[in-house]
């Protein structure tokens, strides 16, 4: 998912998409955990998407505080 993708986002699909991210993440790393994963790359990126969620989440919340 692109950038451009996570700012069309409205905040309750943001919510709902990092939950879900949140989630697969947990699950791959069980997974791996007790067997290798095929692709250990996926934990990577899932993990760099919830970092891309969490900051235009926060970026969100700055700007909304800033113009209050």
């Amino acid at each position: 998912m692109k950038n451009s993708e996570i700012r069309e986002l409205t905040e309750k699909e943001l919510s709902v998409r990092l939950k879900d991210e949140r989630d697969m993440l947990l699950k791959l790393q069980f997974g791996h955990a007790i067997s290798p994963v095929e692709n250990p790359n996926k934990i990577k990126d899932t993990r760099k998407l919830i970092a891309r969620l969490l900051t235009e989440k926060q970026r969100r919340s700055v700007v909304t505080e800033q113009t209050q």
